[in-house]
């Protein structure tokens, strides 16, 4: 399956475009397309943390996804750091 993942905040360093096209497997859910996308990283940039990726949310455009749930059939996703502030 061809993924789309739209980048922010943080994450956009990964790619200058803002986004990454993935091959991820059928069936695959939102826990293992985060393993795929920290091994994704390490091989392909420095700029962004593992813990950036395990600490972000996966989600479609309006629905905020967790690790057991399954990646659209659509294949479009957005990943958004965590946020600190005061």
């Amino acid at each position: 399956m061809n993924l789309h993942l739209a980048l922010y905040g943080a994450l956009r360093d990964a790619d200058p475009t803002g986004y990454l096209e993935l091959e991820v497997p059928e069936g695959c859910t939102i826990g293992e397309l985060r393993e795929h996308l920290v091994a994704f990283l390490k091989t392909h940039t420095s700029q962004v943390s593992e813990s950036a990726v395990r600490g972000s949310a996966l989600a479609t455009t309006d629905t905020i996804l967790h690790d057991h749930d399954s990646i659209p059939r659509n294949g479009e996703l957005v990943i958004l750091p965590p946020v600190s502030g005061g």
